[in-house]
């Protein structure tokens, strides 16, 4: 979540179905993934996806050659998929041949990561709602204006749908759309948060320190810890995931031409640090843009510096060149591999490979190298396969039974399918 908004590109965007690229036909795997970064928000799924991985399908989602900013998470629940876009659109796709179930039109641009249950999908707009749309199709069910942009992660937790309005509030309503109570938010934009055991993690802070974040009690409406931001220099602070007594986060803010990361674990239950591990950007020889360009698109992401755990380890891309493990108990790095270009989405885990976007570029011997999507070991980092994609892959992969999807800032959104 940040505390600054970034320049912002309008776009225009038409849906046009691109042919199937591969016809491949194999029995279908139960999976599913409809919360943002999976469970306790670990960007880690135990499918295993191996090769050979070949394209199903892809939908072209934009006529002309503007780029977009931000192409955040899909969910996939059954044998649907489920992402707003910066048309304003919300589209609901068959995941075996690309078809358009249906299309829900907001008034404004979609950045929210949407949740879906059993009847009902959830999506937040820049027109300031959120919506409650059925599954089967895409009706209105209910909306609640907030009166400020909603780009936030969005879930159901128990019986309420939880998500956070742009310097506003993070609002607790009924399966109805009903109010039950609200936090305010003062400060933040892009919030993502976790719901686990009845906390909050990373509420906005209280009125009386707004600059801040922490845990907090549901139930007794009272913090349990607050961090204060404003005793660092950092812009970004990156959602958080969960294992065990372990919350970790990290940070990024901006030092001249550089940037500075730093990675964290928290004590959950206290809000102490329990390690940090600080490291300098790298940008490579082969970036054009400038730093603090490159730096305010990354921002248009929610999943920006999320986490991913697998095993002891917990894995990052951070917007430049490397990819960091680090000790889960001790934050010392364990391994890390460099690129030549930055990396443009967070990991995915799935099984025990890595899944990420990679920035293509002006090189000094091709001329250009195109955008990637790469696999690495998760144990060592060793590149393992890239392939080329038609624009940089924005939105963390998804990883649902055989299934691997993305969308990229060319507007492409890409199904991807192990082929047995």
């Amino acid at each position: 979540m940040s505390g600054s908004r970034p320049f912002r590109v309008s776009v225009l965007i038409a849906a046009a179905m691109t042919a199937v690229l591969f016809s491949l036909s194999s029995c279908r795997q139960k999976a599913d993934w409809v919360e943002f970064r999976g469970e306790q928000g670990r960007g880690t799924t135990t499918n295993s996806l191996y090769p050979p991985i070949a394209i199903k399908w892809k939908l072209r989602l934009q006529l002309d050659e503007k780029p977009t900013l931000s192409f955040n998470p899909p969910v996939v629940l059954g044998d649907t998929i489920y992402f707003g876009s910066m048309d304003g659109n919300f589209y609901a796709l068959d995941i075996e041949s690309g078809y358009m179930r249906w299309i829900f039109k907001s008034e404004g641009a979609i950045n929210s990561v949407p949740f879906a249950d059993e009847a009902r999908v959830y999506l937040g707009s820049n027109d300031g709602k959120v919506y409650a749309l059925s599954r089967e199709d895409g009706k209105e069910i209910w909306s609640f204006d907030t009166g400020h942009t909603v780009q936030s992660t969005i879930i159901r937790y128990k019986d309420w749908i939880v998500f956070t309005s742009d310097q506003g509030a993070t609002y607790f309503l009924t399966l109805d759309g009903v109010e039950v109570f609200q936090i305010p938010n003062l400060v933040w934009l892009y919030h993502t948060f976790q719901l686990y055991r009845d906390v909050l993690y990373f509420a906005p802070g209280p009125v009386t320190n707004p600059v801040s974040f922490g845990a907090y009690d549901i139930n007794w409406r009272s913090y349990l810890w607050i961090v204060d931001a404003t005793q660092d220099d950092a812009t970004w602070y990156s959602f958080p995931a969960l294992r065990d007594r372990y919350l970790y986060y990290s940070t990024c803010g901006i030092l001249g031409d550089n940037w500075e990361f730093i990675y964290y674990a928290l004590d959950r239950e206290t809000g102490d640090v329990i390690w940090q591990y600080i490291d300098d950007s790298d940008l490579g020889v082969n970036t054009t843009e400038p730093s603090y360009t490159l730096f305010r698109h990354n921002l248009e992401l929610l999943d920006y510096m999320a986490p991913s755990l697998w095993g002891n380890l917990v894995i990052y891309t951070s917007g430049d060149t490397v990819v960091r493990a680090l000790n889960a108990r001790n934050g010392k790095i364990v391994w890390k591999r460099s690129f030549e270009y930055p990396t443009t989405s967070a990991p995915t885990i799935a099984g025990d490979r890595v899944y990420f976007g990679l920035k293509g570029g002006p090189d000094p011997v091709h001329g250009t190298r195109s955008p990637k999507l790469v696999c690495l070991s998760a144990r060592d980092g060793k590149l393992l396969w890239e392939i080329d994609i038609e624009g940089a892959v924005l939105s963390a992969p998804v990883i649902a039974g055989k299934w691997l999807v993305f969308g990229t800032d060319r507007n492409n959104f890409y199904v991807l399918e192990e082929v047995y």
